[in-house]
């Protein structure tokens, strides 16, 4: 993408980089008061059968993820014209959702500042190994790698580490008022689940919050991961790496069906959000559908998106994502090209 068309296009997305208050307000009530009607009906279907509980669970736990993306838009400051009030919604609605505010919202920036920068992983990103990388690492990196790519490792025990673990101690180097919320977070955390489980009992706690934090996990990392993890992807080095080619080309159109269109905040609309993450997520669509060149970029369904399952190297030469079967096939090629080669 040519210097001149990447600034036009941030000069076309500008104008929507402004929240609309009423818009944002309208979307808590119709987010947070259906997620706490929907927790209380699965508690009280307990008695009944939990099979009805499930049911309940599964629709509460599609609106922690619309609850997150609120959160994720107050940490880029884009769901209110505020700083204060996007800290304050932020950081409440990172309670509901289990996620600290300041320090999700750092690491995040930085996925945003770096994202397919080859040069610059292993922040706030899914870690990707190149196949030069793959083949040169030691026999206990690639099974460490291996492990870490697994289906049942990254969307199943993933979510558990994420939230009992990593989000709940502060990162290295972290500045005072990161730290504070980080604490500020985990006291109302455990405060409100200490008296839930006071008032309905522990067991009752975790037959309904259970499950709705797990599925609502799982689907979040599944959405972080296909989004960024798609065959013509975009990965480039520091010196070749460019913002715009980034966001439009290395983040996906997830096309998704107008329910979950509406339950993921349209943050299938990746690409638009890369390229201004001051977008506000009820402002995506329209940025995509009003700005041609943002139409012809990397296109996924619920279909075709059930490949990038088996992605796991990027390869640099071929520029595009390939399997552990086709690096295998590729180190058999390259082994037999070797031996054939006669000598000088």
């Amino acid at each position: 993408m040519a210097t001149h068309n990447a600034k036009e296009l941030r000069k076309q997305v500008a104008p929507y980089e402004n929240s609309n208050t009423k818009a944002s307000i309208i979307q808590i009530l119709n987010t947070v008061v259906p997620f706490l009607a929907l927790w209380f009906l699965a508690y009280q279907s307990l008695s009944i059968s939990y099979l009805l509980t499930l049911a309940f669970a599964v629709l509460a736990a599609g609106f922690m993820i619309r609850i997150f993306i609120i959160f994720h838009d107050c940490t880029h400051h884009s769901f209110f014209r505020n700083r204060t009030a996007n800290k304050i919604v932020g950081t409440l609605t990172g309670v509901l959702t289990l996620f600290p505010y300041s320090q999700w919202g750092h690491e995040h920036s930085v996925h945003h500042a770096t994202s397919s920068n080859l040069d610059k992983r292993g922040t706030g990103d899914i870690w990707v190994m190149t196949v030069d990388e793959y083949m040169a690492a030691p026999t206990w990196q690639k099974l460490a790698y291996r492990m870490y790519r697994n289906p049942f490792v990254m969307f199943v025990l993933g979510p558990i580490y994420i939230v009992l673990f990593t989000n709940r101690f502060n990162r290295k180097g972290a500045r005072l008022k990161e730290r504070l919320n980080t604490y500020l977070t985990n006291v109302l955390i455990f405060g409100i689940s200490g008296l839930l489980i006071w008032a309905i009992g522990w067991e009752s706690f975790v037959m309904v919050e259970g499950p709705i934090f797990f599925l609502a996990g799982m689907f979040g990392i599944w959405m972080f991961y296909v989004q960024h993890t798609f065959e013509d992807s975009y990965f480039e080095g520091d010196k070749e790496w460019e913002y715009v080619k980034a966001a439009v080309e290395g983040s996906s159109f997830y096309k998704l069906p107008k329910v979950l269109q509406w339950i993921t905040g349209n943050i299938g609309y990746h690409h638009v959000h890369h390229l201004s993450p001051r977008v506000p997520n009820y402002k995506l669509e329209e940025v995509h559908n009003n700005t041609k060149p943002l139409q012809n970029v990397p296109t996924i369904t619920l279909s075709t998106s059930l490949t990038s399952l088996r992605f796991r190297l990027w390869d640099e030469k071929k520029k595009q994502f390939i399997g552990f079967k086709e690096m295998k096939a590729l180190t058999t090629s390259n082994k037999m090209t070797a031996q054939t080669k006669p000598e000088l």
